[in-house]
């Protein structure tokens, strides 16, 4: 089979990123399998896909056949898996064999195991964000308001608190202010985190989110959408600061649109 008429699988999470996705391969000419999760996957993906199957968390015997079964060689890996899920986990045997060589549940050993899994079955796993480029944050000032001297500090600051955390694969995203650390995102996720940090701060508070240090761009790809700043705008925060290049943006004009509306900044630098 051509580059031209591949069989590409999508391994579907929640959000609108596997429905986007499955729309921009079927537009390159391919044919699209996705795997679905119970409970996370819009249902609406049906219809944007070739073939579709279900499964549950942790199923990974039945992820693989699917696969297999529909001819794929190619597959990547698009939306969000709630972390509450984890504590629901019903693995089958390939998957609780998977578990037993996993030491620490964060989100890059997880999923780089699951990607030598699946290589081992003649499956590999290539970036989502290849078939969305124009998704990605592009250089800039993004809103007609730019960061002022002291949020530029509080920035650079919270860049270097959002790489470390991303060392030890427990979030992207820092709140601060004043250089003080007011919230670092662990399992509730980035809007939670700044709705905690935003409190604090009172107003002004600056948000970063970047990619972590030699991130894998074929899985957990930092994201951000109009629900990102409309969470800034409820606790008066100023400042979103992301990593170019390595940040999807949903709902870009929108977003824009929004935190101009609402005196937010948003700045996208190289890491």
């Amino acid at each position: 089979m051509s580059e031209q008429n591949e069989v590409i699988g999508i391994i579907a999470g929640g959000g609108q990123f596997p429905l986007m996705v499955a729309d921009s391969i079927r537009k390159q000419g391919h044919r699209v399998v996705a795997v679905a999760h119970h409970e996370e996957t819009d249902p609406e993906l049906a219809h944007k896909v070739d073939q579709i199957v279900w499964i549950r968390l942790g199923q990974l015997g039945q992820l693989i056949k699917a696969l297999k079964k529909n001819g794929v060689q190619k597959a990547l890996m698009a939306g969000t898996i709630a972390k509450r899920l984890m504590f629901k986990i019903k693995p089958d045997l390939k998957g609780l064999t998977l578990m037993s060589k996993i030491a620490i549940f964060h989100d890059d050993g997880i999923l780089r195991s699951l990607a030598k899994e699946l290589e081992k079955e003649g499956i590999f796993i290539v970036s989502a964000a290849s078939y969305v480029p124009e998704l990605l944050s592009p250089p800039g000032c993004l809103t007609r308001r730019k960061p002022t001297k002291k949020e530029k500090g509080d920035i650079e600051f919270g860049w270097r608190i959002a790489k470390e955390l991303g060392k030890l694969d427990i979030g992207q995203c820092v709140v601060v202010r004043r250089g003080t650390v007011l919230a670092l995102e662990a399992m509730e996720g980035t809007d939670e985190t700044i709705l905690r940090g935003g409190k604090l701060a009172r107003e002004k508070a600056v948000v970063v989110k970047v990619s972590k240090p030699n991130q894998d761009l074929r899985f957990d790809i930092p994201s951000v959408g109009l629900n990102t700043v409309e969470s800034m705008s409820k606790v008066k925060a100023s400042v979103l600061a992301l990593e170019a290049g390595k940040t999807l943006m949903f709902d870009k004009a929108e977003m824009i649109k929004f935190a101009n509306r609402s005196g937010i900044a948003i700045v996208s630098e190289a890491g």
